[in-house]
């Protein structure tokens, strides 16, 4: 392999600074997409009905 194809790969081997906040930015927004799906009234509603199920079934 040329010398100058191992510049290459070896200069892009990770996230810069502006990549990584970029992600934490967007993690930030699906967790709180996530959050406000979940804390709504039909899908709590739902979730509790799954869990008192759950807690409801015989062994």
């Amino acid at each position: 392999m040329p010398v100058w194809m191992l510049r290459l790969v070896r200069r892009d081997t990770g996230m810069v600074t502006s990549e990584y906040a970029v992600g934490i930015i967007a993690a930030v927004a699906f967790a709180a997409v996530l959050y406000k799906v979940v804390t709504s009234g039909q899908v709590s509603e739902e979730l509790q009905g799954i869990v008192g199920r759950a807690l409801d079934v015989r062994m």
